[in-house]
């Protein structure tokens, strides 16, 4: 199973693996909280940039985001992999729960398994 939270949010009760989706590391979050940083696999700086998660860029946002992991099937592997063991938290720090790259990330990874 593939879970979305924000890493601000996360519990010490949260057994998986915790994989931080984000090019940037949260203020305040001790490299503890996390088992794997695959920045890599996060939003280009400048998609980031133009989307600013505005609601209304979201669908394209999306769009955009797919393509640029269309080229990353090695990361996208590493969370698959994974999550046939045991229970992988897509880790973020956006404030918008809804509108982040973390949701749109296991949207595609969704998609592309089923």
């Amino acid at each position: 199973m593939i879970v979305v939270k924000r890493i601000y949010n996360l519990q010490a009760n949260d057994s998986g693996f915790k994989v931080l989706v984000d090019r940037l590391w949260p203020r305040g979050i001790g490299k503890d909280k996390v088992d794997l940083w695959l920045k890599d696999i996060a939003p280009s700086a400048e998609l980031r940039n133009w989307f600013k998660h505005e609601a209304e860029k979201w669908d394209e946002f999306k769009l955009r985001y797919w393509e640029e992991l269309d080229k990353k099937h090695e990361l996208v592997d590493r969370i698959l992999q994974k999550e046939r063991a045991e229970t992988v938290y897509l880790l973020y720090g956006a404030k918008d729960e809804r509108f982040n790259n973390a949701v749109a990330l296991k949207e595609y990874i969704d998609k592309k398994v089923g």
